[in-house]
């Protein structure tokens, strides 16, 4: 299933205009090697059309905005398109911290593809791709504290809050890779600091800087995060069976890099007589090749992983849907929200 974020056109291109605007301010050899990594120029800082991604959370922030301000009583429905609009430079802001998370990821782990084409830090370099991850992080605070909104105070603190949440979550991501064992309730509270409160984050957002209510604001970010946590699972199944064609990561990436991610901790903890040899296969120094990376692949399925997975994708997503019918949220946007989060979800099988 296809991810609905491409419909958005009118969603899409204020996110973009607004991203554009903000790398343009950067210094120019920071500007440019930001612009390589959202995919507007090649190396050389020549025009591209390479892919920019799936721009989920900042479309997460503008659906949120006008489920909010759609409910509002005096709100003209009929005028619905545009009642995102004062949300965008909150989505600007989430989209800047969610891609300075991904230069600064790609460094850690080593990747060495992202959206079909080198690494920023394989191109430029880990010290300048280190270096522009920070300034997409400025220019995050930036934006909300020049957006004007009344919610700026508010918003700034959530956002400071989140990226905390995020630096906690890669730090326990890194520290398992030390450890033979890590729990299930463990990967879980790493998945939900490290993606689940972004888009936790990203939902909120967009109900403070449409006047949202106290409920509406916590209905919308229990949906995000809710949706972020099942965002993982599936981006776990997809770093372990995704297509290549379609993830722009090479197969079996995860494996690769002995990441105890959630499918691999189910299994792992499954109790299984299977779960023995792909913790052998885990524990070893060198690099697997690629007849223990399909066997690693197989163990992890016939131990449970992928269909625990599987399984707790859909029922997040489920829940994190019925939690929006709380709070006087505009149908229509509720809708496009549970779409949204079905084509997400769905993407995996």
């Amino acid at each position: 299933m296809t991810v609905l974020t491409d419909s958005y056109t009118a969603e899409r291109e204020a996110i973009d205009a607004g991203l554009r605007t903000s790398v343009d301010r950067l210094p120019a050899a920071a500007s440019r090697i930001a612009s390589y990594h959202f995919g507007w120029t090649d190396e050389q800082g020549h025009e591209s059309r390479a892919s920019s991604g799936k721009a989920l959370r900042p479309l997460l922030t503008l659906l949120a905005a006008k489920a909010v301000a759609g409910a509002a009583p005096h709100a003209d429905s009929a005028d619905g398109a545009e009642l995102w609009r004062p949300a965008v430079p909150a989505a600007v802001a989430v989209e800047l911290i969610h891609n300075f998370s991904l230069v600064h990821d790609d460094i850690i782990d080593r990747d060495e593809t992202r959206r079909h084409r080198p690494t920023v830090w394989k191109v430029f370099g880990s010290t300048d791709a280190i270096l522009v991850g920070d300034a997409l992080h400025a220019l995050a605070f930036e934006v909300l504290a020049e957006s004007g909104s009344e919610s700026v105070a508010a918003g700034t603190g959530l956002l400071a809050g989140t990226v905390r949440a995020l630096i906690e979550g890669q730090l326990a991501d890194t520290r398992f890779e030390e450890r033979d064992r890590v729990g299930i309730a463990e990967c879980v509270a790493m998945a939900e600091a490290k993606t689940a409160s972004l888009m936790g984050c990203a939902t909120a957002l967009g109900a403070l800087f449409a006047g949202g209510t106290e409920v509406q604001v916590k209905a919308l970010r229990d949906f995000g995060f809710r949706l972020g946590l099942a965002f993982q699972h599936v981006d776990d199944l997809l770093g372990i069976w995704g297509d290549p064609e379609v993830t722009g990561k090479a197969v079996f990436s995860d494996l690769r890099n002995r990441k105890k991610s959630l499918p691999v901790t189910a299994a792992l903890g499954s109790g299984r007589p299977e779960s023995a040899e792909l913790a052998r296969l885990y524990a070893g120094a060198g690099p697997l090749d690629e007849a223990q990376l399909v066997r690693a692949a197989e163990l992890v399925e016939t131990c449970g992983g992928r269909s625990a997975s599987r399984e707790s994708a859909e029922s997040l997503t489920a829940s994190a849907a019925v939690g929006l019918g709380a709070g006087g949220l505009l149908p229509e946007a509720v809708a496009e929200l549970s779409g949204l989060a079905a084509s997400t979800v769905g993407r995996a099988w």
